[in-house]
């Protein structure tokens, strides 16, 4: 089954949109078939691989309903990674889906039709750095959300915020079932004890939702946007590409655990199980009383 992860954080400069570019370009690494959707009108995630900003080519006519979201898909330089670009003309959904009718499905309804191909193993969408149209409608479309964190203190405020957004969402019915696929602190700067702090706050008050391995800063991950490459391609052997391989991997592994998990809850108990089957010999000769 096709799943739908939001990449989400109101706060900008939190390695939102590099999260979601090198998570995509790992788990493709990893045998995974993924569809990048970049829903910010900044088109950082389309840049950042390698794709020029083209009139047309955004998700934009197919949340007003003009064109299938399908016709919209490209190829990247990697072999399993495809991606819905972005351009200037998603600054004007923000107000022209507001308009439109069901304004917070647009994006689920249009997304519809390739979750139900099967073809993807994840759609990531990278989400505006804010809490307007185009994030609300990512989350209304979701079924998790994946939110990068910078070791920085600014970052607890951000995170009490969208998890009260969340809530908001939940409770609304605008989509019950979405949850937190996990949380992944990046920046992280082993020279400061304030980015051990940070993760050690975020840890108590989420557990284990917070992924093990960390993001540490990287020059290299700075530079390999600008080369419209993601990290795997620029430079596959620096601090900031082990981390994400591990993420990456990381992700994997929670996943296997939580089907293992959704599997074993489904299983009858043992002790059903276990009990015999009666035999024509065991029935009784009278006839058995009505089961209403």
């Amino acid at each position: 089954m096709t799943r739908v992860i939001a990449v989400a954080n109101q706060k900008g400069g939190v390695g939102k949109t590099t999260t979601a570019i090198n998570m995509a370009a790992y788990l493709s690494d990893s045998r995974k078939k993924v569809l990048l959707v970049d829903l910010d009108p900044q088109a950082n995630a389309s840049s950042g691989l390698g794709l020029e900003r083209i009139e047309g080519a955004s998700i934009y006519e197919a949340l007003v309903g003009e064109s299938p979201a399908r016709d919209k898909i490209k190829r990247t330089a990697l072999d399993r990674l495809d991606i819905i670009p972005s351009e200037v003309d998603l600054c004007g959904a923000e107000i022209d889906v507001a308009r439109l009718d069901r304004h917070l499905f647009r994006f689920r309804e249009a997304l519809a039709p390739i979750v139900a191909e099967g073809v993807y193993d994840y759609i990531l969408v990278d989400c505006p750095p804010s809490l307007g149209i185009l994030t609300m409608n990512a989350l209304a479309a979701a079924d998790t959300l994946f939110i990068p964190i910078q070791c920085e203190y600014y970052a607890l405020e951000g995170l009490s915020i969208i998890s009260h957004l969340l809530r908001q969402i939940r409770e609304s019915g605008t989509n019950p079932n979405l949850a937190i696929e996990g949380i992944l602190m990046t920046m992280f700067d082993s020279r400061t004890n304030l980015s051990q702090q940070v993760v050690t706050e975020v840890k108590s008050h989420f557990g284990e939702l917070v992924y093990e391995n960390v993001i540490p800063r990287s020059v290299r991950l700075s530079e390999s946007p600008s080369y419209g490459q993601p990290i795997i391609l620029y430079d596959d052997h620096c601090p900031g590409a082990k981390a994400y391989r591990q993420a990456a991997r990381e992700w994997i592994r929670r996943e296997k655990q939580k089907a293992a998990a959704a599997k074993a809850a489904t299983q009858p108990e043992a002790s059903i199980e276990a009990a015999p089957v009666p035999t024509p010999a065991d029935t009784p000769s009278a006839a058995p009383a009505s089961l209403s």
